[in-house]
C-alpha cells in the first residue's frame, strides 16, 4: 500500500484500486498527563472491513470517538471520506453510522419508535431504506412494540445496528458491538456485517475478542494507545517466527508456575485448557519441556508443538 502525505490524504492507492474511506495520520490524544492514544496512523479502503483489535484500555474507543467527531485529537489529523474531523464534522455525521460500545438508544421507546426517531433525524423513513436493514430488522420486527429497555442483549444489538444503518451511511463504525452477547449472537452479527460489506459499506469495528480478528479484511493490533502491527490476519500469523509449544497436566496452576520457573522459558500464558509456551531457544523441542515437567512430577502430561493464532502474535508483540 502506498502511504501519502497530508496534502494527498484522499488519494491513497490500494492494490485493487480502492481509495481511502478513513485516514488517520499521527493522531495523539492526551488528557492532562495521560496519553490515551500515541501517534496512531492507519487507513481503511472503501468497502473494506477493518478491525481494531485489543483489550480494554488499548485506546480503541478514544480513537473511534475522534473519528465520530465526538472528541478532538490533541495532535494529528483524521479524515472520513476526505472530510476533516475537525472542520467538517457536520457533513461527517450525515455519512457515517455509529454504534457505540454501550447501548445508547432510548430505552423507554419501543423498537419501532427508536427506528422511526433515527430515520426522522436524518431526514429519511424506515420504508425508504428498509431494503438495507431488512435482514437485520426482520429478526426483531415481531417485537417492534416492545420497549428497547426490555430487549435481550442480542436484540438490542440488532436494533442498534438497524438505527445506525437507517440513513444509508457510507461508513459504519462499531465500537465493540459483540461485547456481552452470547456466542450465537456474535456469529449472527458478523454474518450481518459481511452482508453489509457486500453492499459497498465501509466498516470499522473494534473488538477485544482475538477470534474475531480473522473475520476482518485487515486488522490493527492495539495496546496502550499504540498500534503494534497492521496487516491481514493470515499475514500477521505468517510473520510469527517463534517455535510455539502447548502443555497440559492435571494441575494447571502448578504447571504454569513450574513452566515460568524453568530457566529455558521465555513466555508462558494460559490459553483455554493449555499453557502456550515460547522458549529462549527456538530450536528447543517439545520433548525437552516434557522431560522437565515430568521431573516436577506432573501427571497426565501433554506437550506438543502448535501453530500460532492471532492471540499468540498479540502476546508476543506485547513482550517484544
Amino acid at each position: 500500500m502506498k502511504t501519502t502525505n497530508k496534502q494527498e490524504h484522499s488519494v491513497t492507492s490500494y492494490p485493487d484500486g480502492k481509495q481511502e474511506a478513513i485516514t488517520v495520520q499521527h493522531v495523539t490524544k492526551r488528557y492532562n498527563d495521560v496519553l490515551a492514544i500515541t501517534d496512531v496512523s492507519f487507513s481503511v479502503g472503501k468497502g473494506e472491513l477493518f478491525g481494531l483489535i485489543g483489550p480494554d484500555g488499548a485506546g480503541k474507543t478514544t480513537l473511534m470517538r475522534i473519528l465520530m467527531t465526538l472528541l478532538l485529537p490533541t495532535e494529528g489529523e483524521a479524515y472520513l471520506a476526505g472530510l476533516d474531523v475537525r472542520k467538517e464534522y457536520k457533513k461527517i455525521r450525515h455519512l457515517v453510522g455509529y454504534m457505540p460500545g454501550r447501548f445508547s438508544l432510548y430505552q423507554d421507546l419501543s423498537v419501532e419508535e427508536n427506528l422511526e426517531f433515527f430515520a426522522t433525524v436524518f431526514g429519511t423513513t424506515i420504508q425508504e431504506n428498509y431494503d438495507l436493514i431488512r435482514d437485520i430488522y426482520v429478526q426483531i420486527e415481531p417485537f417492534k412494540k416492545r420497549l428497547a429497555g426490555k430487549l435481550s442483549g442480542g436484540m438490542k444489538q440488532k436494533l442498534a445496528l438497524s438505527c445506525a444503518l437507517i440513513h444509508k451511511p457510507e461508513i459504519l463504525v462499531l465500537d465493540e458491538p459483540t461485547t456481552g452477547v452470547d456466542a450465537v449472537s456474535r456469529k449472527e452479527f458478523w454474518d450481518m456485517l459481511k452482508r453489509l460489506q457486500k453492499q459497498g459499506i465501509t466498516i470499522l469495528v473494534s473488538t477485544p475478542y482475538m477470534d474475531e480478528a480473522g473475520l476482518c479484511d485487515r486488522v490493527a493490533l492495539m495496546q496502550k494507545g499504540q498500534i503494534m502491527t497492521i496487516d491481514t490476519p493470515p499475514r500477521i500469523v505468517e510473520n510469527y517466527q517463534r517455535n510455539l509449544l502447548a502443555a497440559r497436566s492435571t494441575d494447571m496452576h502448578r504447571l504454569i508456575n513450574d513452566i515460568r520457573n524453568w530457566d529455558k522459558t521465555d513466555t508462558a500464558y494460559a490459553f483455554g485448557q493449555f499453557v502456550h509456551v515460547t522458549t529462549s531457544d527456538d530450536n528447543l523441542e517439545a520433548v525437552e519441556l516434557e522431560r522437565y515437567l515430568l521431573s516436577q512430577n506432573h501427571t497426565q502430561l501433554q506437550v506438543f508443538e502448535i501453530s500460532p493464532g492471532i492471540e499468540d502474535v498479540f502476546m508476543d508483540l506485547m513482550t517484544s
